[in-house]
């Protein structure tokens, strides 16, 4: 097992205020940034000039919508829980001049289809298949719950060479509470968004450190109210907090259909880099350290300092470079 060795990131003010819970919100749900972002001084758009839009079918026929960039051997980016495509730009962008990079929408968010009543995780591997098919792909990132449709698609898809999973909140032996979903289930049924989110973070463990102090109906307000101005401030190309939100219970679904399951992915044949950060909920590094054990060719690398969103852009507080790095000595 490799650590590595940097220092830790600037530590946070957690000050209770709208602005600061609507950022820390999307760090720790890892919301994707707002189509533009300032970034030393100059204004930057969030896709790329040299970025192409592309669509493909997947086998019950929803569309599947990716953006596309960078030259070289074929790489598919596949984004986690509140995110999507643009949530790994950076990353994207930093690994353009070594590979072809794929940046898919999974389903329900920006340019990708809906779910459909009948969903589970082989709808997920079939729209894997239905991009790896069309791309020429063989080398594919995963992260969180995009992580576990990832092993789950390297088990069937030979066109898969090389995987690297980052923090797939596998559960292994209990490693983590369930029993908080009947209430964020409930809550985002009722139209609570802001309630449903904090049921998640809270039930996940990946909430501020304000959580732990600031009354649940004082969060609730706070949440409502950053919601609300980020769907005022938002562009039709946005994918704001709102709109994620109902993604939740097929990420959620996934870790349950999944759950104590970990003993089938020793069939993967494809070789395996398997990433986590060192700041992140001790459950990640359970489903890391029981993958490590099962996994026929397999490496890890910890990232020091880093948390569950080590590898989205850095105003959700990724390090992409730092994990870009990483992904092309694995896949080169």
């Amino acid at each position: 097992m490799k650590i590595e060795n940097q220092h830790n990131g600037r530590m946070r003010d957690y000050r209770i205020s709208e602005e600061s819970t609507s950022r820390e919100i999307r760090t720790s749900l890892d919301e994707p940034p707002k189509a533009e972002t300032t970034v030393n001084n100059r204004l930057v758009r969030n896709v790329p000039e040299d970025c192409t839009t592309c669509f493909v079918t997947s086998k019950d026929g929803t569309t599947i919508g990716y953006r596309q960039l960078g030259h070289g051997p074929g790489l598919v980016l596949l984004h986690g829980h509140m995110e999507s495509a643009h949530s790994h730009i950076e990353l994207a962008e930093a690994l353009a001049t070594n590979f072809t990079v794929y940046l898919p929408d999974r389903r329900g968010r920006g340019l990708t289809g809906p779910y459909g009543k009948d969903h589970s995780i082989q709808k997920d591997v079939e729209d894997m298949d239905a991009l790896l098919t069309k791309t020429g792909a063989r080398y594919v990132f995963g992260v969180s719950s995009g992580g576990i449709i990832v092993l789950q698609a390297a088990l069937s898809l030979p066109s898969i060479h090389k995987a690297a999973i980052y923090e797939p909140p596998l559960l292994i032996n209990g490693s983590f509470p369930t029993a908080w979903l009947a209430r964020f289930e409930r809550e985002i049924a009722q139209g609570n968004v802001a309630s449903a989110l904090i049921t998640a973070m809270k039930g996940t463990q990946m909430g501020p450190p304000v959580f732990k102090v600031v009354p649940r109906p004082l969060l609730e307000l706070l949440i409502s109210m950053a919601m609300k101005k980020e769907d005022k401030k938002a562009k039709d190309y946005n994918i704001t907090m709102r709109m994620l939100a109902p993604t939740l219970h097929y990420d959620f679904q996934v870790v349950i259909e999944m759950a104590e399951k970990v003993e089938r992915f020793k069939a993967i044949e494809a070789e395996v880099l398997l990433l986590g950060g060192s700041k992140s909920p001790a459950y990640f590094k359970v489903a890391l350290d029981a993958l490590e054990k099962v996994l026929p060719e397999v490496t890890r690398i910890e990232f020091h300092g880093l948390g569950h969103g080590g590898s989205g852009n850095m105003n959700t507080g990724g390090k992409p470079q730092r994990v870009a790095q990483e992904l092309r000595r694995f896949f080169a």
